[in-house]
């Protein structure tokens, strides 16, 4: 369980009257995630997550809370904050900042079929054209600069093939031009347990606290990554070509991203992989965690690299 700060039901129970959400009736560890501890909360008025942030900053969590607020108004089926009583998303627990949002209903797919996929095409449309309107900015966290700033700590712990490539993707990705991609509010996390489905629908987007502003492209290759991938880290077809027709029937896609799509499922590769080696090589203490694989991400750069440009194609 990837939990980093203990929380006792009788913490929580002081904690919760600055809410005005009833009493607690149960609080439950949850074992996915990394990156921060999160507990399911359910009180005499509903069920809940909270989230205590274990890097994330009271400067930086009102991007990501008021980010979900405004998709959550905009329709947009995500997870909504919830105000305590002085109107605040976000407030102390054990020392450390930490919020409460509705709790979805849902399951995430391990097993994608084409029309999932057309359907998680379609909500991540509807995210970024609903984000057009969400005026915060803020930088990728984990974007060029963080990859260049973390390689020298990462490279000792490579073999030599890795380290060349890691140091000659960096290279290529600073190369590249994306600024004339069209740019917004960005989930940049939308894997398969990121998405949870209801009676065959999409139920909820969760986990926005990777969000920032980027290329709205960089978001659908990131995803893409993710649902549409095979075993042998070739993306299948059927499955691609349904999200990106899905996303295309909500938000069309530039002539500039048509050029970029490559470059950018090589970018989304990398960006993980990079993540996955400094959580697994340089890992927090933490009570009970767990470093995802850094080599699936590795392979799936390679494969990019191998096929270049015969990806398969952003639909017109």
């Amino acid at each position: 369980m990837s939990v980093f700060t203990t929380v006792t039901a009788s913490q929580l129970e002081v904690w919760l009257k600055l809410y005005d959400l009833g009493t607690l009736s149960e609080l439950q560890g949850i074992a996915a995630g990394i990156e921060n501890t999160n507990y399911f909360v359910t009180t005499t008025r509903g069920r809940y997550v909270l989230t205590l942030f274990e890097k994330l900053t009271t400067r930086e969590l009102p991007f990501y809370l008021n980010l979900m607020a405004h998709l959550a108004r905009a329709g947009v089926p995500c997870p909504a904050p919830m105000a305590n009583r002085t109107g605040g998303f976000l407030g102390e627990l054990n020392g450390k900042p930490a919020s409460l949002v509705t709790r979805l209903e849902g399951k995430d797919l391990t097993q994608p079929t084409p029309d999932d996929c057309a359907k998680v095409g379609e909500v991540l449309a509807r995210i970024h054209v609903a984000g057009q309107g969400y005026a915060a900015r803020m930088d990728n966290p984990r974007g060029p600069a963080w990859w260049r700033a973390v390689m020298p700590d990462i490279l000792p712990f490579l073999g030599g093939d890795d380290a060349a490539l890691l140091r000659e993707e960096v290279a290529w990705q600073d190369r590249q031009y994306a600024a004339s991609l069209a740019q917004g509010a960005i989930h940049a996390d939308l894997f398969r347990d990121n998405i949870l489905f209801h009676h065959g629908n999409v139920a909820g987007v969760i986990d926005f606290y990777f969000a920032c502003t980027g290329a709205l492209l960089y978001d659908v290759a990131i995803t893409v990554n993710d649902w549409c991938l095979q075993t042998d880290y070739q993306l299948d077809a059927a499955r691609a070509s349904a999200l990106l027709a899905g996303y295309r029937a909500v938000r069309p896609f530039t002539a500039a991203e048509h050029a970029s799509w490559p470059g950018l499922l090589r970018a989304g590769a990398l960006r993980f992989w990079v993540s996955r080696l400094y959580d697994f090589h340089l890992p927090r203490k933490g009570e009970l965690t767990h470093a995802k694989d850094p080599g699936h991400f590795q392979r799936l750069l390679r494969a990019h690299i191998a096929i270049g440009t015969r990806q398969i194609e952003l639909p017109c």
